[in-house]
C-alpha cells in the first residue's frame, strides 16, 4: 500500500494507466467530518471517496457514537438527528452497534474494515453521557466525574484517538431544544480534559468555538497541555465584517508564543436547505426555543402565535451575533413549493416577496410556510457568501482549509466537495493559489497539523494515497438530492468534475464515473483506521 518508488525507468507495473495531460497528486485529507455513524454501515463514506477524499477526520464538534453504553444509544442518535441533521430513521436503521467503549469501536471498524483512511476525535457529548448519563444536560460535574472523563480521553487518546474533540457553541443543540452535552462543561473541566492530552503525550484539541469562548482561554490550553488547538468555524460573516478577522489576529498573536493555534476556514459559501419543519440555521436565537421545544403536530401553533413572532422580531433587531443567520432576508430564497397556487414565489427572496406584500420578512416567511403546509424548500446563502473576505481567509498562514461537515446536515447541504471546489474555483478561475499550493493546503498542510504520518505527500516510502485530475476541467457540480439513506432517507449529494482516479493505500476507490462500490472489493476494503500519530 506504499509508493515503493517514482520515475521515468521503474519497470512494469500490474496495471498501467494513460495519465497524460492529468496530474496526480496525493488524495485530500478530510479534517472536519461526521461520518462517525454513517461509517458503520458505508465503510467508502459515500459521497467523500468519489471526491478525491482519501483519509477522513471524523468525531469533530465532540459528536461521537462512542463511548456510548446499551441504554444511552438512543439518546445519542436523537442528539444527532438534531444537532447534525441526520435523519433519526436513518440512524436508527443503519448504525451498527457492536462496540461501547471508544477502543472497541476503533477495534470493530479495524476488524470491519473500512474503504478510506479514518481517524477520529474522542468526543466531549459522548464521554459525558457516558459518566453523567441524562444530567449530562443538565449540569456542571462534579470533580470525581470530571476525573472518569479524563481517564476517558487519556485512554481513548493511548488506544488511538486523534485526540479530543467539544463545542462551545450556542447553537448546538439536541432533540427538543436541549443543549447538547459540552455546553454545561465549566472551564475547570476544559482544562482537565485537554489536560489529558498533555498526559497522554500526543493528540490534538479540536472545539466549535462560542461567543463567549475567548482565543485567549484557548491559547492557556495550548500552553498547559502543549498540544496543538483546532477552532472553528471562522466563517465570514457580512453583519459583522471584522469580527473573524479581529479573531485571526488573536491567534497570530499567540503563534507569536509558539502556542500551537489555527482557524478551520471553509473555501465554499455557507448555503442551506431547509423546511419549517427543522429550521436549523434560527435555533441560535433564545425566542426560537418554543420552536426546538415543539413537536411537528403543534408547529403551526406556535409558528402563528403573534408572542413568539414580537420575541423573534425583537432578538432580530438587536445586534448581530454569533449565527449563521442574522436577519438577511434578502439571502433567504424559496427553492421549492408543494402547493402549486403559491409557484410564483418560487426564485424570490423573502425581503423581495415582504416587500411587495408590505410584510415584516418574519411575518411572510412563517406565513407562507403556513401556507404551504410546512412543505415549502427554502435556499439560503448564510456565510462566506464575500469572496474577497472568503479569500484573506484562506491565504492566512494561521487558517487550516476544512469545514466540509461531510457526514453531516445531510438534508442541508453538501461540502464535501471543498477540495475539488478549492482547486477549481478559487486556483483556476480566480487564481489565488498555484495548483500546487492549493494541493498542499488540502493533503501535507493537514496530515502535518494532525500529525498523520506517511500521508499527504507522493514521497517514496509514503502510503499511496492519491488523486488523477485534470487540471483544465477539475471543480465539484452541482448539489443534487438523492434518497439512498438506510429506510429511504434523503440527503444532498454532488459529483466530482475533471475527476479521473483516487486511490486509497494503492487501490482504486473512484474512476471517471464516481466512487466504486464496498463489495467489489471483496471484503478487502483498502482503507486503513489511523492509531499512530506522531508526538
Amino acid at each position: 500500500g506504499k509508493i515503493a518508488e517514482i520515475g521515468k525507468s521503474v519497470g512494469a507495473g500490474r496495471e498501467i494507466l494513460d495519465a497524460e495531460g492529468l496530474a496526480l497528486a496525493p488524495g485530500f485529507i478530510d479534517t472536519h467530518t461526521h461520518y462517525d455513524a454513517q461509517i458503520t454501515w458505508d465503510p467508502l463514506a459515500n459521497p467523500s471517496s468519489a471526491l478525491g477524499v482519501t483519509t477522513v477526520v471524523m468525531g469533530n464538534c465532540g459528536f461521537t457514537i462512542a463511548p456510548c453504553r446499551p441504554t444511552h444509544r438512543d439518546l445519542i442518535l436523537r442528539n444527532l438527528t438534531h444537532v447534525e441533521g441526520m435523519s433519526l430513521d436513518a440512524l436508527r436503521s443503519g448504525v451498527q452497534w457492536n462496540f461501547e467503549t471508544f477502543p472497541d469501536y476503533l477495534d470493530w471498524l479495524e476488524e470491519r474494515g473500512v474503504g478510506l483512511n479514518v481517524a477520529g476525535f474522542i468526543g466531549h457529548t459522548a464521554v459525558r453521557t457516558w459518566v453523567m448519563g441524562d444530567e449530562a444536560s443538565q449540569r456542571a460535574a462534579s470533580v470525581e466525574e470530571i476525573a472518569e472523563m479524563r481517564r476517558l480521553v487519556v485512554d481513548g487518546v493511548r488506544a488511538g484517538a486523534l485526540g479530543f474533540s467539544t463545542t462551545t457553541f450556542e447553537g448546538h443543540n439536541g432533540e427538543n431544544g436541549v443543549p447538547m452535552p459540552s455546553l454545561l462543561a465549566e472551564e475547570d473541566e476544559l482544562r482537565a480534559l485537554v489536560g489529558g492530552l498533555g498526559e497522554a503525550g500526543r493528540g490534538v484539541f479540536m472545539l466549535t468555538s462560542g461567543g463567549k469562548t475567548r482565543i485567549r482561554f484557548l491559547e492557556s490550553l495550548a500552553e498547559e497541555s502543549g498540544r496543538p488547538v483546532i477552532i472553528a468555524a471562522f466563517l465570514h460573516d457580512p453583519t459583522r465584517a471584522d469580527a473573524i478577522f479581529r479573531g485571526l489576529d488573536r491567534i497570530a498573536d499567540a503563534r507569536t508564543r509558539n502556542h500551537e493555534l489555527y482557524a478551520q476556514v471553509s473555501a465554499c459559501p455557507l448555503t442551506m436547505e431547509f423546511t419549517l419543519t427543522n429550521p436549523y440555521l434560527m435555533e441560535a436565537y433564545g425566542a426560537w426555543r418554543p420552536v426546538m421545544e415543539a413537536d411537528e403536530e403543534a408547529l403551526p401553533a406556535v409558528y402563528a402565535d403573534p408572542a413568539f413572532r414580537a420575541a423573534m422580531k425583537a432578538e432580530l433587531d438587536e445586534a448581530g451575533g454569533l449565527r449563521a443567520f442574522n436577519g438577511e432576508w434578502s439571502r433567504i430564497q424559496v427553492a421549492l413549493v408543494a402547493d402549486p397556487a403559491l409557484a410564483d414565489a418560487e426564485g424570490r427572496t423573502v425581503a423581495d416577496m415582504a416587500k411587495a406584500e408590505n410584510k415584516h420578512p418574519l411575518d411572510w416567511f412563517l406565513d407562507f410556510g403556513l401556507q404551504d403546509n410546512l412543505k415549502t424548500v427554502f435556499n439560503s446563502l448564510l456565510l462566506n457568501s464575500d469572496e474577497d473576505a472568503v479569500a484573506r481567509l484562506l491565504k492566512d498562514p494561521n487558517t487550516s482549509v476544512s469545514l466540509s461537515d461531510a457526514g453531516a446536515h445531510l438534508t442541508f447541504f453538501c461540502d464535501a466537495g471543498y477540495g475539488l471546489h478549492l482547486l477549481g474555483h478559487w486556483t483556476r478561475e480566480k487564481g489565488l493559489f498555484t495548483v500546487e499550493q492549493a494541493i498542499h493546503q488540502l493533503t501535507a498542510r493537514q496530515a502535518d497539523i494532525y500529525r498523520m504520518r506517511g500521508r499527504g505527500r507522493l514521497v517514496e516510502g509514503t502510503f499511496a494515497d492519491m488523486i488523477l485530475f485534470d487540471p483544465a476541467t477539475v471543480g465539484r457540480g452541482p448539489n443534487r438530492r438523492v434518497h439512498d439513506l438506510p429506510g429511504g432517507g434523503s440527503r444532498l449529494t454532488c459529483a466530482a468534475e475533471g475527476l479521473y482516479g483516487a486511490w486509497v493505500n494503492g487501490a482504486r476507490v473512484a474512476d471517471e464515473r464516481g466512487a466504486v462500490t464496498a463489495e467489489s472489493f471483496d471484503g478487502n476494503l483498502p482503507g486503513r483506521v489511523i492509531r499512530d500519530f506522531a508526538d
